[in-house]
């Protein structure tokens, strides 16, 4: 019996630290998170841990800025105002307003910053805000991204794309039936610590003549040209700066006028008759069927950052002549 005692105690002390650490790990796993509802002042890790984790691009409307968040959710306004100065919320709702504040999601720029995308209701007034966080958890900035107006003919977004670039469009119904878009781009300055304003496109203005970024680019391809119809309808492919690609510039007006799409880009050639649009980053692909007379274009993923809510690129679009060479006069 000496002889299992022995063994007994030696099985107790190699062991026993490593039953220990078990139960030290089982019980920080336990710890219960901290409410960000109440008084009690909370750590800015666990603010900050408290919105979820968002996929870029991310996109906010007035649409869903409308729906009811759910009050499990609240973040005190105590809370709230440990992390983040009067100031910002009085810019939206004015002096000694106390919001509600709802998280809607978190990006994070690597070890740089953090963004934050905020809900806040006062009363039957809503706003969305981004609160951006430096790596050592302070807060560096901020920036309303929209608050929802009363006018049934206006739409609002806001969204944010792999590289961190903030977009904020507004769309309105004309007494015409047309749709006018107003887009601001933002990009937020680290040194600076605000967000600068990088482009504009002004609301009322409306596109009267069209200018094709790449018209004097090489076509050298069989199925280099411009195709569409009207002179606000262009999808113009050009020879890519890079061997198996096509330039490609396009813009169209579709609904009378109500819905509006541009972009440029590069596209992989995949076959004889086919080629792709794909970023890097970006959820928006085409794909480009060539024919002799026609393109065929088909989105493969929405590209709802370049075009209206009510649209798509999706089309076929007849090749348009060559306009002939202008003979010098001897």
């Amino acid at each position: 019996m000496p002889y299992q005692q022995v063994n007994f105690m030696a099985f107790n002390n190699r062991f026993f630290p490593f039953v220990l650490l078990v139960i030290l790990i089982a019980a920080c796993g336990d710890k219960k998170k901290p409410s960000l509802a109440g008084e009690d002042p909370v750590e800015v890790n666990d603010f900050i841990d408290f919105f979820p984790d968002v996929k870029l691009p991310y996109q906010v409307s007035d649409t869903s800025l409308a729906k009811k968040s759910r009050d499990s959710l609240l973040i005190s306004y105590k809370v709230f105002s440990q992390f983040v100065p009067d100031s910002v919320s009085r810019k939206l709702f004015g002096k000694g307003v106390k919001p509600k504040i709802y998280p809607l999601g978190k990006a994070t720029a690597g070890s740089r910053e953090t963004y934050l995308f905020v809900k806040s209701i006062a009363g039957t007034t809503a706003s969305a805000s981004v609160l951006v966080f430096d790596k050592s958890n302070n807060l560096s900035g901020s920036m309303s991204l929209l608050q929802p107006d009363r006018s049934a003919g206006t739409q609002q977004t806001a969204s944010m794309d792999s590289r961190f670039t903030l977009y904020k469009n507004v769309f309105k119904k004309n007494g015409d039936g047309s749709i006018s878009e107003g887009k601001d781009v933002y990009v937020f300055n680290s040194d600076a610590k605000n967000f600068m304003l990088i482009m504009t496109d002004p609301l009322e203005d409306k596109v009267t003549e069209l200018i094709n970024p790449i018209d004097t680019f090489s076509r050298k391809q069989k199925y280099t040209a411009d195709y569409g119809s009207g002179k606000m309808n262009l999808i113009s492919i050009r020879d890519g700066r890079k061997k198996g690609t096509l330039t490609f510039f396009i813009h169209f007006e579709k609904n009378n006028g109500e819905c509006t799409g541009e972009l440029k880009g590069d596209a992989t050639i995949k076959s004889s008759t086919t080629a792709e649009y794909r970023q890097p980053g970006e959820s928006c692909a085409l794909q480009f069927v060539f024919s002799s007379s026609s393109v065929k274009i088909k989105e493969l993923e929405a590209c709802g950052s370049h075009r209206g809510l009510r649209c798509s690129f999706d089309g076929t679009y007849s090749r348009k002549k060559e306009p002939k060479a202008k003979s010098s006069k001897k």
